[in-house]
């Protein structure tokens, strides 16, 4: 398998997860069920000698989504073409990476969710029936003409599956949810990932890592890279229990995982809002971040771990939101 990109620059923050990410649905942790799914209709695909059907994957930043799709290419033995939903301004640049494609290669889109709405109609045609309308000419001499494209796999990726339209949604073949990881599978991950970068990590230092990546294997990866320049600093290049801890604090994550960014939502929401309902954009403001990331990266966690609700009339912080500052909750009577 040949994974072909976009001509980009790789930042060292990419490079680093290229050298962490794994290539073989054996050496995925996680995500049992999905991953056991997605080998099984692999190995159905192969052998019908058949094209793989379209794949969403959606979920929060950092599970695995775009791992996942190379693992995909990787047992279908074929190439990938990544690309991202904002990047592809109109028709004809998603013609140009359609037309490129050998049978069942695959094409990746991450952030699909954020595709212009021309651009999502266009693929329809060319993930129902393989074929798209190109036009030729310019002016009166202008027509479309009818294309066909080989046989190719689409897969999605998006943290916001809400924001994909019906028909869009309808089109994909094999639907998965990513969720969080319990610490116990991304401790795991930690002492996999020490294990590829030569890094000597004790039980306790992996648990103590694991426990505040917030149920993200790439945030957990993060940590143990911080946690490891911490150790060749100021220790024998070993991370144990109490290196990670003084590690982390360096970096202001809390016992819980919370970021100084999380701690000032929370706080944002009882001291300036009396506790809520307070809409996104005041939010937005009030913390200077934007509302957009505050959904995608911040929010999620802090509803998962029962720090805020999400209503209708807008966020809600709850009695453990309270007790995290050493504060009462207002009565609700």
């Amino acid at each position: 398998m040949l994974p072909l990109m976009n001509n980009e620059i790789i930042t060292p923050d990419q490079e680093f997860e290229q050298k962490l990410r794994p290539s073989r649905f054996e050496d995925f942790t996680g995500q049992d069920k999905i991953r056991e799914r997605l080998e099984l209709f692999v190995q159905a695909a192969r052998q019908r000698n058949d094209v793989l059907d379209h794949v969403l994957l959606s979920g929060p930043p950092g599970l695995g989504k775009t791992t996942l799709s190379y693992i995909l290419a990787e047992a279908m033995d074929v190439n990938i073409k990544c690309t991202s939903g904002p990047v592809i301004d109109k028709p004809s640049d998603l013609a140009g990476l359609l037309t490129s494609l050998e049978r069942g290669d695959v094409l990746f889109i991450d952030e699909i969710h954020r595709m212009q709405r021309a651009v999502e109609e266009y693929l329809y045609s060319a993930m129902e029936d393989f074929v798209i309308d190109i036009v030729i000419d310019q002016g009166p001499n202008a027509r479309s003409v009818r294309l066909n494209i080989e046989p190719f796999t689409l897969i999605g990726a998006t943290t916001r599956s809400g924001m994909l339209s019906a028909p869009m949604r309808s089109r994909f073949g094999l639907v998965n949810r990513l969720d969080y990881y319990d610490a116990i599978t991304l401790c795991k991950i930690v002492k996999r990932s020490a294990h590829i970068l030569g890094v000597e990590i004790e039980d306790g230092g992996a648990m103590e890592i694991a426990s505040r990546s917030r149920g993200t294997p790439r945030i957990a990866n993060n940590l143990l890279r911080r946690a490891r320049d911490y150790a060749q600093v100021k220790a024998d290049n070993i991370i144990t229990a109490d290196l990670a801890d003084q590690a982390l604090n360096l970096l202001d994550i809390d016992g819980d995982g919370l970021e100084e960014m999380d701690k000032r939502i929370l706080s944002c929401i009882i001291e300036k809002f009396g506790g809520g309902p307070v809409g996104i954009n005041s939010m937005s403001v009030s913390v200077g971040e934007e509302a957009d990331t505050i959904e995608e990266v911040y929010e999620p966690y802090l509803i998962q771990e029962g720090y805020l609700q999400r209503t209708a009339q807008g966020r809600i912080a709850t009695d453990r939101a309270y007790a995290k500052f050493g504060l009462v909750p207002p009565s609700k009577d």
